[in-house]
C-alpha cells in the first residue's frame, strides 16, 4: 500500500534478509507485514492516511475508506546501546508486534555474485546503509533479548543468519548465539539456516536452546530454483527433505518449517504439492507472497496477484487442516507470527 504521512513511515524497515520494504499494520486483531517501500506498491489501489496523532491511520481503497488501521510503536529497547556504543536496534528489530529478530551472520557467502546469489536477497543492504553490523555477538544478542523482553514484552527470538564458507552453513554461530540468550533469558527461540552438511549439528541447536529451526527452500521445483538462487540450488531438494526427516526427528514435528515465496515461477500445484510433502514429514509450509524488494535482481519483477495468493493459500491451508499441523502450535519463529502471509488466519477455518 501507498503510506501518506508528512512524519515518514516510522517504525518500517529497508533492505536486510527477511521481511523487507515493509511496515508491520494492524487490521482488527491482526498484524501483517505489507509492503510500503517496493515498486509494487507505488502502484497500489491501497492507500493509508495517518492520522494527526501518529497512531492510526485511515485505510482507502481507490479512494473509498474500508477500515481504520493501527500500527506498532518503536519499541523502547530501541533507545539504548550497548558499553561500546552499537544501538540495540543495529543488533536486533521487531518484527510484527512481539518477536525479535536478528541476522547473526549479516554477510553471505553467495551475495553479490551473479552466478550463486539468490535473486530476491537484500542482506547487504542494510550493512551497506550502516543499520546494522556484519556479526552480532552472543554476548549483544544476549544484552539486546533481555532488554526487549524486559521492555517490551517480547515474546520469541528468531535468530538467522547469512551462509558462511563453513559445512555447517551457520549452524555454529546460531547455537552460539542461543545459547548465550538462553543463559541471559528463558524465551523460545527459532533458528534459521541451509542444511547443514553434517546433520548433527540439528542436537547442537536443539541442546544450546533451540526450540525451532526454520530451512527455507524458498522455490520448490529445481528449474524455478536453479534460476532464482543458483547458488542454494546446489543442494539439492532431496537433500532439503533428508535434512528435514532428520530435523523433525529432534525437534518434534511442527517444530521444522521452511518459507517457501509463492510468486518466484513455481506453479500453485507445485506449491500445494510440495506442503503436502513436507506436512507428511512434520514440516510446517509457511507459504508466503514474493514481495519484489528494491535494489535487487527481482525488483521488477510482477508481485504475485491476490487470485494467484488466494487460489495457493486456500489450497495450502486445507492441507495444513487435514494434517493438523498449525501455525499454533509452533514454539517459536515465522510461522508463530505469521504476519507476512495470511496463511496463519485461514488456518483458523479448519482448527
Amino acid at each position: 500500500m501507498r503510506w501518506h504521512d508528512p512524519n515518514g513511515p516510522g517504525l518500517s524497515r529497508i533492505g536486510g534478509a527477511g521481511p523487507s520494504d515493509h511496515k508491520a499494520v494492524t487490521v482488527g486483531r491482526h498484524t501483517v507485514m505489507v509492503p510500503i517501500f517496493t515498486r509494487s506498491a507505488d502502484a497500489s489501489p491501497f492507500v493509508a492516511e495517518v492520522q494527526s496523532n501518529g497512531a492510526r491511520a485511515l485505510l482507502y481503497r481507490h479512494g473509498d475508506l474500508i477500515a481504520e488501521v493501527s500500527f506498532p510503536r518503536q519499541p523502547r529497547f530501541y533507545s539504548r546501546s550497548t558499553a561500546e556504543g552499537v544501538p540495540y536496534w543495529k543488533i536486533a528489530t521487531l518484527h510484527g508486534t512481539d518477536v525479535l529478530a536478528t541476522t547473526v551472520l549479516q554477510t553471505c557467502t553467495r551475495f553479490g555474485h551473479r552466478e550463486t546469489s539468490c535473486q530476491f536477497c537484500a542482506i547487504g543492504q542494510s550493512l551497506a546503509a550502516g543499520a546494522t553490523v556484519a556479526e552480532k555477538t552472543p554476548e549483544q544478542l544476549a544484552e539486546v533479548a533481555a532488554a526487549a523482553v524486559e521492555l517490551d514484552a517480547v515474546q520469541h527470538v528468531v535468530l538467522t543468519t547469512g551462509t558462511p564458507r563453513t559445512p555447517d552453513r551457520g549452524a555454529r554461530v546460531l547455537s552460539d548465539a542461543a545459547r548465550a540468550i538462553r543463559a541471559r533469558v528463558d524465551i523460545p527461540i527459532q533458528a534459521q539456516c541451509e542444511p547443514p552438511a553434517d546433520f548433527v549439528w540439528f542436537e547442537r541447536l536443539r541442546d544450546a536452546g533451540v526450540d525451532s529451526l526454520g530451512m527455507h527452500l524458498e522455490a520448490v521445483t529445481e528449474p524455478v530454483r536453479r534460476r532464482i538462487m543458483p547458488g542454494k540450488a546446489e543442494v539439492p531438494l532431496s537433500d532439503y527433505m533428508a535434512a528435514f526427516e532428520r530435523a523433525v526427528a529432534v525437534f518434534g514435528r511442527g517444530q521444522v518449517s521452511t518459507y517457501v515465496l509463492a510468486g518466484l515461477g513455481d506453479s500453485v500445484a507445485d506449491i500445494t504439492r510440495m506442503s503436502e510433502q513436507l506436512l507428511a514429514l512434520g514440516v510446517y509450509p509457511f507459504v508466503v507472497p514474493f514481495v519484489p524488494i528494491r535494489g535487487t535482481p527481482l525488483e521488477r519483477h510482477p508481485a504475485p496477484s491476490p487470485d494467484f495468493m488466494n487460489d495457493v493459500l486456500s489450497r495450502v491451508s486445507a492441507a495444513i487442516g487435514k494434517i493438523g499441523l498449525f501455525s499454533s502450535q509452533i514454539k517459536a519463529g515465522c510461522g508463530r507470527c505469521g504476519a507476512c502471509s495470511s496463511l496463519k488466519l485461514r488456518e483458523a477455518l479448519y482448527a
